[in-house]
């Protein structure tokens, strides 16, 4: 029987491999765009809210590492259909779990995927990079 840390690193590489909405959108209401100098992953995240706030379609593009890739798509696969206060809240709690401290894992589902990565710095900003890219361009939203 497979360890949890074997089902964790297939679902991530399957991930890789076939990532779920890897698209740019026709009319985004949101966009934004990420790039890790450090090692080379590059995001860029289109949403399209609908009329009630909600997360009606997501697409990402990029090129980066196994880690980044899996995270952008199984991101836009948790977010889509949550509202904007419901994506940030899984962005807190994905970070929190990252970053060592108290996150809400009951709404994390498969993103307890990554947990793993926390005692690797590097890999946890690859981790990251979509999520924070998300955090911009729903932030523009939040001020106007």
């Amino acid at each position: 029987m497979a360890t949890m840390d074997e089902m964790y690193q297939t679902l991530i590489i399957e991930h890789d491999r076939s990532p779920r909405n890897f698209k740019a959108l026709e009319a985004p209401t949101h966009h934004a765009e990420g790039r890790n100098p450090l090692c080379g992953d590059e995001v860029s995240l289109d949403l399209r809210l609908d009329a009630d706030g909600r997360i009606a379609e997501v697409g990402f593009q990029g090129q980066g590492c196994a880690v980044s890739k899996a995270s952008a798509s199984m991101m836009t696969t948790a977010i889509q259909g949550k509202t904007v206060d419901e994506a940030m809240a899984l962005f807190d709690s994905f970070h929190a779990m990252l970053t060592g401290k108290t996150a809400d894992k009951e709404i994390l589902g498969k993103l307890k995927a990554f947990e793993g990565l926390a005692v690797y710095p590097m890999r946890v900003k690859c981790a990251t990079m979509a999520w924070h890219v998300l955090k911009e361009s729903l932030g523009a939203s939040r001020e106007s």
